[in-house]
């Protein structure tokens, strides 16, 4: 699968949070206007149309429904191949289960 990094400037004209850079992603994820909405929300710290979940299962829809749920306002969450993932510069990394991953104040969808 070909990946390209994903600039921060290409979807952000000035960023408040400008790390990281960029994001390693395939190219059909580069171009996910739901998933650059996510990045943008993170990157200029505009969380006005997320909310926290009331139950769990609020979570699981927003990824089944192709959007991407924010973790503790730092990663945009996906749902692939049966594996709920956050996202890094380097690209996509399986989110390991905590305690705090259970606790809906640190979720935004």
């Amino acid at each position: 699968m070909k990946k390209r990094r994903l600039y921060l400037y290409e979807i952000v004209e000035e960023p408040i949070l400008s790390y990281p850079a960029w994001y390693l992603l395939s190219t059909a994820l580069a171009k996910d206007e739901n998933l650059q909405e996510s990045l943008r929300a993170i990157h200029t710290m505009n969380f006005e149309a997320y909310h926290y979940p009331r139950v769990s299962s609020e979570i699981f829809t927003t990824l089944q429904s192709g959007c991407y749920p924010i973790y503790k306002e730092h990663y945009v969450v996906g749902y692939f191949g049966g594996k709920v993932m956050y996202l890094e510069s380097s690209g996509w990394k399986k989110m390991p289960l905590s305690k705090e991953s259970f606790d809906m104040q640190n979720w935004l969808v």
